[in-house]
C-alpha cells in the first residue's frame, strides 16, 4: 500500500483528523491544502456534470470517480494523538464537542512471536474483537500486502504462482478484445441500417415536406442500388445515354415526380406513351422494393442489435471472468512499504495488514445513558447518515518463514498499532473506494481500459440500439398506468399494491460537510471509539500476559 491510512482518512474527513497548524516556512495548514485540492476538484467535476447535462446524457456515479483523496492523503497530517481524561473530558458538555477536539488515540505494540505463531495473533484479534462485543459490527480487512527478500525460496515460489494467473489474464484478455472489436463493427452496421430506417420512418410523417422528402431519397437509394442493375436499360442510363429513338431524356426526371401511390396519375401525366409505360413499369417495381425492403431492413436491424447485445454481455462476461485471475495476481504479486530489515540475500517476508473494527453508534442509547441531550433522542441524521465508531488495525510482521510440507510455518516479530477513528457511511464507502484504487488500481485499470472503459466511451451508442427494447416496455407500461387512471376502481385497488422505488445512484463525493447536530454525535462516536479502542488494546496485552 502505496498511500498511509491515516493521511488517507484526514484528507477524506480533514475537519476532524486533519492538522490546522501549519509550520513557520507555510502559507497554508495542511487542512487548508486538502479543503483546497478537494474544492477545486469538485469545481472541475460540477463543470463536466454540467456538460453531461447540457447535452442530455445519463450522470451515473462512475462520473463522480476520482481520486484526488490520494492525492490529498500526500499533503495531509493527521493530527497528533493525545490521551484522553476520562474523569474530566469524558464529562464535558457534549454540546462543546470534546471528541472533535481531541479526535483519536493511538497504541503499538512490540511483540515477539518466538513460540506462538504469527497466525495465531492475527486470528485472535479477528475473533476476539467480536466475541467480547467491543465492536458488534464486525471486522473488514481493507490491506493484505506482503514482500519477500529475492533470496528466499518464498520470493521464488509466490513469482511462479503470479505468472500463472497473469498468463492466464493475458489470454482471456486477449479474446475480449477480439469481442470488442466485433461490438465496433456491429455498432457503425447499425447506425448505417438506422440511416437506411430513417426514409421509411418518415414516410408515416404527417408533415407533407418530410414525405415528400423521404419518398425522394428512397428513388434516388433505387435507382442507384436496384435499378442500375439493368445496365443499359436502367433509368439513369436511359436517360443521359443521349441515343436517338424515343425521348428517354424525361424518363429520369418523371420518376423523380412521379406519385408513387397513385398509378392512375402516373398514367395521366404528360409524356412520350413508350416513356410512360417504361415508368409505369418502375414506378410499380420502386412500390414494391419500397415494401420488401423495409421488412427486411427491420428484420436485419433486430437480429444485429440482439447479437449486439450478446456480443456485449460476453465483454462483460469476459472483464467478469478476468478480473479474479488478475485480483489473485495481484494478491500474489510482493507489494509492500521499503524497509531495511529486508536484505536481499536474507530468508525473510514482510507482511502488511490493516484490519477496520466497526461498531454503530445509537445516539438514542447514548441519550439514554445521559451522554447526550435528549433532542438527539428522535432525530435523524442527514441524509440518513450513521456515524461508525471504529478502530484501525495495522499488523506489521516481520518473519523467516519455515517450510512445512507444501505450506510456511511464521515466527517472528509482529508489531501491532491500534487507532481509533469514527467516520459516517458516506467516508467509509469513500475510504473503502480509495483504498481499492490504491491497491488494485494499477492492475485493474488495464481491464477496466480494456473493457470497461471502452464499452463507457461507446456507451451511448450501445444505449441507443440495446435500449431501444427497454423504452418500448416502459411505453408499454405507460400505456398500462394510463389505462388504470382511467378505471375508476384501479385507484381503490392500488392502495394494496407497494410502489415501486426509483433506484437513484448514489455519488461517493463530494462528501457533505457535517451540520451541527452531525458534529456534535460525530464528537460522541469518537469518544465511543477511543473508549472500545482502548479496552481492545487492554484486553490484547491480557492475553498475552503483559501490563495493562
Amino acid at each position: 500500500m502505496v498511500v498511509n491510512i491515516h493521511s488517507l482518512i484526514a484528507a477524506i474527513s480533514p475537519d476532524a483528523y486533519c492538522t490546522d497548524e501549519k509550520k513557520p516556512d507555510e502559507k497554508e495548514s495542511p487542512r487548508a491544502k486538502v479543503k483546497k485540492m478537494i474544492a477545486d476538484e469538485t469545481k472541475k467535476l460540477n463543470e463536466k456534470i454540467a456538460k453531461k447535462k447540457k447535452v442530455g446524457l445519463k450522470i451515473l456515479s462512475t462520473d463522480y470517480d476520482t481520486d484526488i483523496y490520494i492525492k490529498a492523503a500526500e499533503v495531509a497530517k493527521p493530527v497528533e494523538a493525545r490521551a484522553f481524561d476520562w474523569d474530566k473530558e469524558f464529562l464535558i458538555n457534549p454540546m462543546l464537542l470534546p471528541g472533535i477536539k481531541n479526535p483519536f488515540e493511538q497504541h503499538k505494540i512490540v511483540y515477539e512471536a518466538d513460540d506462538a505463531l504469527l497466525e495465531q495473533i492475527y486470528i485472535w484479534i479477528i475473533d476476539n474483537i467480536i466475541k467480547r462485543d467491543f465492536f458488534e459490527e464486525g471486522t473488514e480487512k481493507l490491506v493484505d500486502n506482503f514482500v519477500a527478500s529475492p533470496g528466499s525460496s518464498y520470493f521464488g515460489e509466490w513469482s511462479t504462482r503470479a505468472s500463472q494467473m497473469q498468463q492466464q489474464a493475458t489470454s482471456m484478455l486477449g479474446a475480449a478484445n477480439q469481442v470488442l472489436k466485433s461490438v465496433l463493427n456491429l455498432i457503425y452496421d447499425l447506425r448505417e441500417f438506422k440511416l437506411r430506417l430513417d426514409p421509411y420512418d418518415k414516410l408515416k410523417s404527417k408533415k407533407e415536406v418530410e414525405k415528400e422528402a423521404a419518398i425522394l431519397s428512397l428513388k434516388q437509394i433505387w435507382l442507384d442500388t436496384v435499378d442500375m442493375k439493368r445496365g443499359n436499360t436502367a433509368i439513369k442510363a436511359l436517360a443521359v445515354s443521349g441515343r436517338e429513338g424515343p425521348g428517354f431524356v424525361t424518363l429520369l426526371d418523371a420518376f423523380m415526380a412521379a406519385d408513387i401511390y397513385d398509378l392512375e396519375k402516373v398514367k395521366k401525366m404528360d409524356l412520350n406513351e413508350i416513356v410512360k409505360k417504361v415508368l409505369l413499369q418502375r414506378v410499380f417495381e420502386f412500390n414494391k422494393w419500397i415494401t420488401e425492403s423495409e421488412n427486411d431492413l427491420k428484420k436485419r436491424f433486430e437480429i444485429e442489435k440482439v447479437y449486439l447485445k450478446s456480443q456485449v454481455n460476453s465483454v462483460r462476461l469476459y472483464s467478469r471472468w478476468i478480473k479474479p485471475y488478475l485480483k489473485a495476481a495481484t494478491l500474489v504479486e510482493q507489494r509492500g512499504s521499503p524497509s531495511a530489515a529486508l536484505v536481499a540475500a536474507f530468508n525473510m517476508v514482510l507482511f502488511e495488514l490493516v484490519l477496520i473494527a466497526k461498531h454503530r453508534y445509537q445516539p438514542a442509547v447514548e441519550v439514554k445513558k445521559g451522554l447526550l441531550p435528549k433532542m438527539f433522542e428522535t432525530y435523524k441524521t442527514y441524509n440518513s447518515r450513521k456515524y461508525i465508531p471504529m478502530a484501525v488495525v495495522e499488523v506489521n510482521f516481520r518473519s523467516t518463514p519455515t517450510k512445512v510440507g507444501q505450506h510456511h510455518r511464521y515466527t517472528g516479530k509482529a508489531e501491532i498499532t491500534f487507532t481509533s477513528y469514527a467516520l459516517n457511511d458516506d467516508e467509509l464507502a469513500l475510504l473503502r473506494n480509495q483504498l481499492e484504487k490504491d491497491d488494485l488500481g494499477d492492475a485493474m485499470k488495464f481491464i477496466e481500459g480494456a473493457t470497461e472503459e471502452s464499452l463507457k466511451q461507446i456507451k451511448d451508442d450501445i444505449e441507443e440500439f440495446i435500449g431501444e427494447g427497454e423504452k418500448k416496455e416502459e411505453e408499454e407500461e405507460k400505456k398500462k398506468k394510463e389505462a388504470e387512471e382511467t378505471n375508476p376502481f384501479s385507484a381503490l385497488f392500488s392502495f394494496f399494491t407497494k410502489p415501486k422505488e426509483e433506484k437513484k445512484e448514489k455519488a461517493l463525493w463530494p462528501i457533505v460537510k457535517d451540520g451541527d447536530y452531525e458534529k456534535v454525535i460525530r464528537s460522541g462516536a469518537i469518544i465511543d471509539a477511543r473508549r472500545r479502542t482502548l479496552k481492545t488494546y487492554n484486553e490484547f496485552k491480557k492475553a498475552n500476559n503483559m501490563v495493562t
